[in-house]
């Protein structure tokens, strides 16, 4: 059976009522600083929770998006393992329409031959981005990629195993390094569609609850419901991502939150950029129109002190029974989110 936890760790693992903790990280850029500033904070913060005891910390890709500098996973994911000792380090996810499938292979076989044990996958079906940057990044618009997903997935894991349908044109192929490395497949979802297939393949399931918040139940359900043991994952395991900013008080919390809800509301309307600070944030007027596009995101949110955090973490973990949470903290100063990772640490169940 593959394993999901970490190698071994020096310290105690960060849990929340018995649940393990894990880290997501979009490699935020702040309005006035840059892409080399965001990534030098990404490798402070990726050892400031593994001594913390985090489970894992996965980088999300993305694409001509100004205020995100993660496009580019596998290479962070090798200088985030680099920089730490005990961590799982992964992908949240790599978008599969964007890379063909035995360079995918290759690359995380590499990283896992770099850092054994200590490597996950975690795989998307959406491009991660507009249609025009899809297009840039693989030199076709054409759908069926995306439609496509479940052959390309196929391919990655087979490329892993080595095992082919009798006759396939790969059968040949050696992905090396990749052939053989124990990487954990994740399927990725903001709604039922990689339930279902990560359910009919036997695989871990992370759903994006923090931008999804109203499809993650009946995600979770669908996938628990219809989960069909594999050669690797012998029972169901569910992550859910959600969106942590945890200060001393909730004003303090909600202030720090702003920036991140200015941001949504800019990029679903068409006008992405960097992180707002803030005080950008604090001044800024939300029209009616902006704040209906941002209540599907707000709904996976949660800002405020000790108390109001633990009482509403309590509240999802009824609700999902999820097996382990990822938070992304995506705030500005960089010594408040690692403050807000020191004080979710240390909350008592």
């Amino acid at each position: 059976m593959t394993s999901l936890t970490p190698s071994g760790s020096a310290t105690a693992e960060a849990r929340f009522r018995g649940v393990p903790l894990s880290v997501l990280d979009l490699a935020p850029v702040v309005s006035g600083s840059t892409p080399s500033a965001a990534l030098a904070q990404t490798l402070e913060l990726a050892r400031h929770v593994d001594d913390l005891g985090f489970r894992r910390y996965w980088l999300a890709e993305h694409h001509n998006m100004p205020g995100i500098a993660s496009s580019a996973p596998p290479i962070l994911i090798g200088a985030v393992a680099a920089a730490t000792t005990s961590i799982r380090v992964g992908s949240g996810g790599v978008m599969l329409p964007n890379h063909m499938p035995l360079v995918v292979a290759e690359q995380f076989g590499t990283l896992e031959a770099l850092h054994p044990g200590r490597i996950d996958l975690g795989i998307g079906r959406a491009p991660g981005t507009d249609g025009l940057t899809a297009h840039a990044l693989r030199g076709n618009s054409d759908p069926r990629l995306v439609e496509e997903f479940p052959q390309h997935l196929a391919h990655v894991r087979a490329f892993f195993s080595g095992e082919w349908p009798d006759g396939h044109p790969y059968a040949g192929i050696t992905a090396t390094p990749g052939h053989g490395a124990n990487v954990p497949v994740w399927l990725l979802g903001s709604s039922d569609y990689s339930a279902r297939a990560a359910a009919a393949l036997g695989l871990p399931f992370s759903f994006a609850h923090h931008f999804s918040s109203t499809n993650t139940v009946p995600a979770l359900t669908l996938y628990r419901d219809g989960f069909q043991p594999s050669a690797e994952f012998a029972a169901p395991y569910a992550m859910v991502a959600v969106s942590v900013v945890l200060a001393d008080d909730d004003e303090r919390a909600q202030w720090l939150a702003g920036p991140m809800k200015l941001s949504m509301a800019r990029l679903r309307s068409g006008r992405p950029g960097p992180l707002p600070t803030p005080e950008e944030a604090a001044a800024y007027e939300f029209a009616p129109a902006e704040l209906e596009l941002l209540a599907p995101f707000l709904g996976g949110q949660i800002a405020g002190g000790p108390d109001t955090v633990r009482r509403e973490l309590e509240a999802l973990l009824d609700r999902t029974a999820a097996d382990e949470l990822m938070v992304v903290t995506t705030v500005s100063p960089h010594a408040d989110r690692l403050r807000s990772y020191d004080l979710l640490a240390g909350l008592l169940p």
